[in-house]
């Protein structure tokens, strides 16, 4: 590929020669630099660029230029080059433009001039914007390969692992595509051994569990030390964050994610009211975000390993993995957040992995392609599933079984919904049954005052409805309330767990019924379910560690 091409656009000469000066002497080995002087002359640039299949990661365009503003070039140039990220040059008195930009156009950001020095103020930026096209970009020529059935369950698997932990691959559909037919051959394989992924440098696997796979890929399945200091039981915002606080603090490290870091929020297609982040940012992109900062501080990410147990053994816990092994820890952070709570449909169990599924990721919004689909739920979740999802399908059907959005997901996600034209909300209704013959063919669906049903064609439901705590491997020993809710803090003093604390000291604020034990995020009693609180729960709960390990 060659190199990706960063514009910048600015018709005061000086000012252009000193921005494209800047970018040059920082990434010009890996990005070619080119200049425009007028939003005509950037357009004209980007047809150019377009027709000889060079991509463009980065264009940088001055707001106040004659003829054609910033905002309007970068509008018209999302046609030449949809994926490149925009850069708005301004003064502080188009603020209110920019910030018009970012809902209007999709503005990746915008940057007060003047930007010296650069190292502090313009490079920074970049990085993070080039970073992001990068991820988004990778080089294709090592991708791992499957090879299976668009409606195989354990291939929905792999794909889901492979696009969660962010390892580029290419999809092979044995009824689609000849190459996929070449490959099976060229491995002597048969339907048995579906799905077959191929691995750079690696041996053939045939029907992998996700252990096996992320062996084979290099990814760290296994702790490396007998003991550490604290052991953080989930991946998701809270989790890195208690990572990220207790690794840089000093405190010896793991954290053991049985699918993949991010949660819930890591499958998210839009979290657009996380501060910082004017624009918003993917799931995605926050969870890389947060495992770059975990590795830097030197932490240790285990990955694909379940936990199955825990015990408490005198000074430490242990954390038991579902297989064998296992790893203990001075103090113990529960973050395994919850997970979407089972629909109870007729035909339904039989039809998950095959055109059912519990969440939605990018990999399967694109494979929707001018179908239509069925969402159920009324969360912020499942509104942002249904725009994501809205990009690719030719319809897409919310089911609510209350008469309103506004009671339960965000008003600014009820305003895209109910303004997009391709999207449908159905009120008190519920799906009552599915059916298909190897793959989801149909929906029943049920109003929920009348009685009536109705049945639909659809080969896509993606379900998002209620919150079941991902707790029950802690065992009888850890109080939980009647949904499976971790109890923390001073709710252990209430009536009915007082006689479940043991020691003379009231428990730290998220601490559990076991010392040493803490639970945050999501899994934790009337936590807020968001993922700000989350961040900042995983952070508080490493302060309570540094207090346990100090009284301990």
């Amino acid at each position: 590929m060659s190199k990706p091409a960063i514009l910048t656009v600015d018709d005061d000469p000086m000012v252009s020669a000193a921005i494209s000066r800047d970018l040059r002497s920082r990434y010009g080995a890996e990005y070619r630099v080119v200049r425009a002087t007028s939003g005509a002359q950037a357009l004209a640039v980007l047809t150019k660029l377009a027709l000889r299949s060079q991509p463009v990661a980065l264009i940088a365009a001055d707001q106040r230029m004659p003829e054609m503003t910033g905002t309007e070039m970068l509008e018209q140039a999302r046609t030449h080059t949809p994926d490149a990220k925009c850069l708005l040059l301004t003064a502080y008195a188009d603020t209110d433009v920019a910030i018009k930009a970012i809902n209007d156009i999709g503005l990746d950001y915008y940057l007060l001039k003047p930007w010296d020095p650069p190292e502090e103020r313009l490079y920074p930026v970049i990085d993070d914007l080039l970073g992001d096209w990068r991820r988004a970009h990778p080089d294709h020529t090592s991708d791992v390969r499957v090879i299976g059935h668009r409606w195989s369950d354990r291939s929905h698997d792999i794909k889901t692992f492979l696009a969660r932990n962010h390892v580029p691959y290419r999809w092979y559909d044995t009824e689609r595509d000849a190459e996929a037919r070449r490959l099976l051959d060229l491995a002597s394989a048969t339907g048995a051994d579906l799905p077959l992924v191929l691995v750079p440098d690696g041996d053939t696997l045939r029907s992998p569990s996700t252990l096996d796979l992320a062996d084979a890929l290099g990814l760290r399945t296994r702790a490396e030390q007998p003991l550490y200091d604290v052991c953080i039981v989930g991946g998701g915002p809270a989790g890195l964050a208690a990572a990220v606080y207790a690794a840089s603090e000093g405190l010896n490290t793991v954290i053991v994610e049985r699918e993949a870091h991010g949660g819930q929020a890591g499958q998210s297609a839009a979290i657009e009211n996380y501060l910082g982040f004017p624009k918003g940012l993917t799931g995605s992109d926050l969870t890389q975000r947060a495992v770059a900062q975990v590795l830097r501080f030197g932490a240790e990410m285990v990955l694909a390993r379940a936990v199955v147990g825990f015990e408490t053994r005198g000074p430490v816990h242990a954390v038991l993995f579902d297989s064998s092994g296992e790893i203990e820890a001075r103090a113990v952070i529960v973050a395994t957040g919850v997970s979407y709570r089972h629909l109870e449909a007729a035909g339904l169990d039989e039809l998950t992995g095959r055109g059912v599924y519990y969440g939605a990721s990018a990999s399967e919004a694109s494979q929707c392609q001018g179908d239509d689909v069925y969402v159920v739920g009324a969360a912020n979740s499942a509104g942002q599933a249904a725009l994501s999802l809205a990009r690719f399908a030719k319809r897409v059907v919310i089911v609510v079984r209350a008469a309103t959005l506004e009671d339960t997901m965000s008003r600014y996600l009820v305003e895209r919904i109910t303004s997009a034209a391709n999207i449908e909300v159905r009120y008190r209704s519920e799906v009552v049954a599915c059916r298909g013959e190897g793959h989801l063919e149909a929906l029943t669906l049920a109003d929920r005052d009348s009685g009536v049903t109705e049945e639909v064609s659809s080969s896509w439901l993606f379900i998002f409805i209620g919150a079941s705590p991902r707790a029950e491997w802690l065992g009888p020993g850890v109080v939980r309330d009647d949904k499976g809710f971790v109890v923390t803090g001073h709710d252990l003093l209430d009536p009915a767990y007082a006689q479940c604390w043991p020691l003379s000291r009231t428990p730290f604020a998220l601490e559990t019924s076991v010392p040493g034990l803490f639970a945050a995020g999501d899994v934790r009693l009337d936590s807020m379910k968001r993922v700000a609180s989350a961040v900042g729960e995983g952070a508080m709960s490493v302060y309570l560690v540094h207090r346990y390990l100090a009284t301990s």
